[in-house]
């Protein structure tokens, strides 16, 4: 009987006062023939959003497991930062050889487990996002493009590869990208519009991406951008950028106002910057490598306005993202990578992936109950789903969501301002089933409306009947449940909502409160519910009412 993988991302990365510097949303996962059996985002357990200190818990989640005195392959993923790993304790220590060179496969490591050593193996960064598209496609196709970008990884923030004759092979790696894939994770400028420092900085990206939409892209504000070095550095100097905005523009203010129509359009042109050198970059590389399928992974792919760009530019006949595209990913990429090097298959999975410690949850499908839900959603109640086990990645796909009607913007902000605690220019998504993607947009849905990694505008005359869940531009990240298979609770609960209520779609958010990571288990959720005042809560399929 095959051993099973043991795929870790755990290097630590901390400051003197324990804040996250660069390596934060620490995983484990465990797979045996090809299928991933036992999967946990660190901070889903410790309630730490984007934990990274795997180094206090690997010890005790390898025991959990049995592990401890089990034989397995334990694969890692290594950073910029470092290629070694000791627990605290110093009862589990991981050591690899540093190379200047980008392996296509995972390479040998030395692995020690109290006092037993043992062979192991390491992967660099860029191989474990690309991997962690497999769980979810089963395999790549012949004659692909395969990237990788985001704002830093072992040797680059931007590398390319391609799968041919079966075999993974590097095209190029390099830090050229790294200015601009800056802008959402260490640009001063970005980060006096979010009023963010280094404590919040792995918040700014979706926060910048929902406040760009208010703006405008403009040539002339993007040619100053880049005259100015995107103004990155004016950490303690903000009256540079101010100045600069008086003398070209006109601008009188110093302070960063988000209401201000010119602030909006310099947030819209630094994110059309960077999408129009992503699609330069995929425009050579197609040129370069003839590939007409692109997998594309890191922190970048979570980029919906970006991701969009890519497919209206029409260079790929098929786009693949997966769920956990960010450093969450990182564990179940390694642990895939080093399953396809034993077995040469890996299993299709659903995104919801997250079971650790949760693996007898089953969730009840009773229509009844599905029905009352259904009615209480028809009434503008706000209601909290956690059921069976969480999603992979950043984003609730309904196991871990809190739903509730989308045609109303008061309701919307009820969600997102009150109750979420979120700021007033960030968006809700809806979620709907695949007949009804039609209905709003006018369009086919696509394979990435699964996993919410797109945005579609949503057709003038049907922005009403989900005015909560329609961004400022007119567009929504659409979620999409095709079958009963992919969530048979959401599939039933959208029919009722159809058929009985006229209801097409509802809003769908992660179920937490801001600064908190999303529910992980049933008393999670139960205290999460409370102090967000739901009306209701459904655990498991049954509807509790919150006392």
């Amino acid at each position: 009987m095959a051993k099973p993988t043991v795929g870790i991302y755990g290097i630590h990365d901390s400051y003197p006062d324990g804040d996250i510097a660069f390596a934060h949303d620490h995983a484990i996962a465990i797979m045996e023939n090809g299928h991933v059996s036992s999967y946990l985002q660190l901070e889903r357990r410790t309630r730490i959003k984007h934990d990274n200190s795997m180094h206090l818990h690997v010890f005790d989640l390898l025991k959990e497991k049995g592990l401890s005195k089990k034989d397995y392959d334990l694969i890692w993923t290594d950073n910029i930062l470092g290629r070694s790993f000791i627990s605290t304790d110093g009862k589990i220590r991981m050591e690899a050889n540093y190379n200047e060179k980008l392996f296509n496969a995972p390479e040998k490591a030395r692995f020690w487990n109290i006092d037993r050593a043992q062979d192991a193996y390491i992967i660099n960064h860029e191989l474990a996002h690309i991997y962690s598209q497999l769980p979810f496609c089963e395999n790549f196709k012949e004659n692909s493009l395969l990237i990788h970008y985001d704002g830093g990884a072992s040797l680059s923030n931007f590398s390319a590869w391609i799968f041919k004759d079966g075999t993974l092979k590097p095209v190029e790696h390099h830090w050229k990208l790294k200015k601009l894939s800056s802008i959402y994770n260490a640009n001063a400028l970005v980060f006096r519009l979010m009023s963010a420092d280094f404590k919040t900085q792995h918040g700014v990206p979706g926060k910048f991406m929902g406040y760009a939409s208010y703006g405008k892209s403009n040539p002339e504000i993007k040619e100053w951008l880049l005259n100015n070095d995107l103004f990155e550095s004016i950490w303690s100097s903000p009256s540079v950028f101010f100045e600069s905005a008086k003398h070209n523009f006109g601008v009188r203010t110093e302070t960063f106002d988000l209401q201000d129509p010119f602030l909006q359009d310099v947030a819209a042109s630094l994110q059309q910057l960077w999408i129009d050198k992503l699609i330069d970059e995929l425009h050579r590389l197609r040129g370069l490598t003839k590939c007409k399928t692109l997998y594309y992974s890191g922190g970048s792919a979570l980029n919906i306005v970006g991701n969009k760009a890519i497919i209206r530019s029409g260079l790929f006949e098929d786009i693949y993202i997966p769920p956990c595209t960010e450093d969450s990913g990182l564990a179940l990429g390694a642990a895939s990578a080093l399953e396809y090097k034993k077995n040469g298959f890996i299993t299709k999975h659903s995104p919801y992936l997250n079971n650790w410690g949760i693996e007898s949850y089953q969730t009840k499908i009773h229509v009844p109950t599905i029905r009352k839900v259904a009615s209480l959603i028809a009434k503008g109640k706000v209601i909290g789903i956690c059921n069976e086990y969480g999603e992979v990645g950043p984003r609730a796909l309904g196991n871990r969501s809190i739903v509730s009607k989308a045609d109303s913007k008061e309701l919307a902000a009820l969600v997102s301002i009150e109750k979420k605690k979120r700021e007033w220019f960030r968006p809700l998504a809806p979620m709907m089933l695949n007949e009804a993607f039609n209905y709003f947009t006018g369009l086919e849905a696509n394979y990435l409306n699964k996993f919410m990694l797109l945005e579609h505008q949503i057709l003038p005359h049907k922005q009403e009947e989900i005015a909560g869940a329609v961004h400022i531009d007119g567009s929504a990240r659409i979620q999409i449940i095709h079958k009963k298979e992919d969530n048979p609770f959401i599939f039933e609960l959208l029919n009722i909502l159809k058929t009985e209520f006229n209801i097409r779609s509802i809003i769908n958010t992660s179920f937490n409160i801001k600064g908190e990571p999303i529910v992980h288990n049933h008393v999670d959720a139960t205290k999460t519910a409370k102090n967000m005042s739901l009306d209701a809560i459904v655990l498991n399929g049954v509807l509790e009412k919150i006392s």
